[in-house]
């Protein structure tokens, strides 16, 4: 069984989330989830809000079956790029002014069960 969880224009670049998103590509997820706690990054948060969101789907998705949060394992992890509309100005010499860009991006994560084996 698996279960999504999306986290639309979140703020910070696509890239520096998916140096985060490396870490818990494939890991079961209690291992993920206490890599993420104890990060010490602050733009693990919205990827940590996403993990738990997809974890909190399952187990509803799940219903009477009682999986086990021990029983998932995130399948995937993606972070893209989302629309840089946040233009600033900052001040530059002589009365000029320079354009810089608030990043934002979209995190994708997908949990499923572990296959068992026979």
């Amino acid at each position: 069984m698996e279960a999504i969880a999306r986290s639309r224009f979140q703020r910070g670049s696509a890239k520096k989330l998916n140096r985060i998103a490396a870490l818990i590509r494939g890991k079961d997820v209690p291992t993920a989830l206490a890599t993420l706690t104890f990060l010490a990054k602050p733009s693990k948060r919205p990827i940590l809000k996403t993990l738990r969101s997809a974890v909190a789907n399952a187990l509803n998705k799940a219903g009477k079956a009682k999986i086990k949060e021990e029983d998932l394992v995130v399948k995937e992890v993606r972070v893209d790029n989302g629309p840089n509309v946040m233009k600033r100005m900052m001040p530059g010499p002589r009365g000029t002014a320079s354009v810089f860009v608030r990043h934002m991006c979209h995190v994708y994560v997908k949990v499923a069960t572990k296959e068992e084996k026979a």
